[in-house]
């Protein structure tokens, strides 16, 4: 069984460029969203943390606290925590006392992010990203593990033998490591035993094979027992009741997005050819019918080796929220079963 879930940013909507309370707005209906995918039957939803003004999840924790008190069964995660840039302490504090809130249902996916704002922001230097990653991961692990830890390191001040509470509810509280597409990463997450979230937005996605058989084999190699050797796959995507209308409806606003962020790292804008070839059948977007999409996690699934869960990221195509909500219904309904 793959468990299915979706991400978020928490993007600020268009619609409400001129409202005094977009922002407000904007919270109501990822509130709403998360809520719903609840009641759909979804096992996952994650909030990423970015600092900049497209997004509004720079305190992801504090949304996934709001959003424990409304459901019941569905998983909470970050997607991701820009572990880099953040006290390992205080994350684990903010997600610890999640799991307590939600009765356990607690979990963060780590990274470094795919964007640099968080460095400066925060008074780190970016020449020190690869470094600044690896210690706050090995602090982060060190509390997971130890309710009392002594701990040195070079970016941190050193911890002398002190106990770091709240704990959990979950002993040990789930934390994934999230990748792009670093050789390095993989290995890392297999040598240390980790769930490996693998985003894929572009390309095809049975090319991943080769890294994620890096780390299963890193995994093995390091005494994991293979069922700890989780893998999850995070996707554009976007679903309605045919193919033609999901990819009409997601298509303006992604390119939208996507040539705006491609124009400030340097490429071109996006064109209708390049994103077609990514709802082919080997391309990376999960964006079609019910039926379509499920069948393509499947053979993403196949292609990569088996597969645990897989999240559809659909609000960076500025869809209204209706239409993100008709989304998850069609997911719960359709998809979850089928996969």
């Amino acid at each position: 069984m793959i468990k299915i879930g979706l991400d978020s940013f928490a993007e600020k909507r268009p619609e409400y460029a001129q409202d005094p309370l977009g922002n407000q707005k904007v919270m109501q209906g990822l509130l709403a969203r998360i809520k719903l995918s609840d009641e759909a039957g979804l096992h996952f939803f994650g909030v990423g943390e970015h600092h900049r003004s497209d997004f509004l999840d720079a305190a992801n924790s504090v949304i996934l606290g709001a959003a424990a008190s409304i459901t019941k069964n569905i998983r909470l995660s970050s997607a991701v925590t820009v572990l880099s840039a953040a006290d390992p302490v205080r994350v684990f504090q903010q997600f610890a006392t999640l799991d307590l809130i939600s009765g356990g249902r607690a979990e963060m996916v780590v990274g470094r992010g795919s964007f640099t704002e968080a460095f400066p922001l925060f008074g780190y230097n970016l020449q020190d990203y690869d470094a600044l990653f690896a210690e706050k991961l090995d602090l982060l692990l060190t509390i997971q593990q130890n309710e009392k830890v002594n701990w040195k390191g070079r970016f941190r001040p050193s911890i002398p033998n002190l106990e770091i509470h709240p704990r959990p509810v979950q002993n040990p509280l789930p934390i994934w490591l999230g990748v792009g597409g670093t050789p390095d990463s993989f290995i890392r997450a297999g040598v240390l035993g980790m769930p490996l979230m693998v985003a894929v937005i572009g390309g095809e996605t049975h090319r991943f094979r080769p890294l994620i058989d890096l780390y299963r084999n890193a995994g093995k190699q390091a005494g994991h027992a293979p069922d700890k050797l989780k893998v999850g796959l995070h996707s554009l995507g976007y679903v309605a009741e045919t193919s033609q209308k999901a990819v009409e409806e997601f298509y303006p606003g992604y390119a939208k997005v996507f040539t705006k962020i491609g124009r400030e790292r340097g490429f071109g804008p996006v064109t209708r050819a390049a994103f077609d070839s990514q709802t082919t059948e080997k391309g990376a977007f999960v964006v079609g019918s019910p039926q379509e999409c499920a069948e393509k996690i499947l053979r993403h699934s196949e292609a990569l080796g088996g597969i645990d869960m897989f999240t559809f990221q659909m609000d960076v195509a500025q869809l209204p929220n209706e239409k993100l909500l008709n989304a998850i219904e069609l997911i719960g309904k359709e998809i979850v079963a089928a996969v």
